[in-house]
C-alpha cells in the first residue's frame, strides 16, 4: 500500500497547513488544520478534515465495512450501516486516541441482536485492522441499535 501526501502549503502566497494525499488506489483526499488565530502562519484554513478526524473516520469505515460483509456472508438482509463515533484524545504530545465509542445504526429485515453483536465482534477482534490498530493506545468500546426496514 502507498500514499503520497504532498503539503499545499509553502512558498509565495500559499500558506497554511494544508495537505493532499494521493492514495495508492487512485483518489484524492484533503487535509487541513485548525486556524490559530495568535499564528495564522501556523495554522490551518479550515478547508478538509484534520488528519486525527481522517484517521478516526476511517476506523469507522474500516468497521462498518467489516459488520456489512460479515452479515451478508451470514445472509442476512442487511440494508443499512452507520457508526458515529466519539473520541477522546490525550492532554499532552502525541496526543492519540485514549478512548473512542463506536455506537452503530444497521437497518435490515429480520436482523438479530445475536448476529448484529458478532459482527461487531468479529470487526473488533479479528478483521478491522484500523480499530485494532487504534486499540492499541484507546480504550474502544461499542453499541448498537437495530432498525426494522
Amino acid at each position: 500500500m502507498e500514499c503520497n501526501v504532498s503539503w499545499t502549503g509553502g512558498v509565495g502566497t500559499r500558506s497554511g497547513m494544508g495537505f493532499v494525499a494521493e492514495t495508492g488506489s487512485g483518489h484524492v483526499l484533503a487535509m487541513d488544520g485548525a486556524p490559530d488565530s495568535l499564528r495564522p502562519e501556523l495554522g490551518g484554513q479550515n478547508l478538509a478534515p484534520r488528519p486525527m478526524e481522517t484517521l478516526l473516520a476511517g476506523v469507522g469505515g474500516c468497521s462498518a465495512y467489516d459488520v456489512v460483509l460479515i452479515l451478508r456472508r451470514g445472509r442476512h438482509d442487511v440494508r443499512g450501516c452507520s457508526v458515529k463515533l466519539i473520541a477522546e484524545r490525550a492532554e499532552q504530545d502525541p496526543k492519540v486516541f485514549t478512548r473512542i465509542h463506536m455506537q452503530f445504526l444497521v437497518s435490515g429485515k429480520g436482523l438479530s441482536a445475536a448476529s448484529v453483536e458478532r459482527a461487531i465482534a468479529l470487526s473488533h477482534e479479528k478483521y478491522c485492522s484500523a480499530s485494532i490498530m487504534v486499540g492499541k493506545t484507546a480504550a474502544i468500546t461499542t453499541g448498537y441499535e437495530i432498525q426494522e426496514t
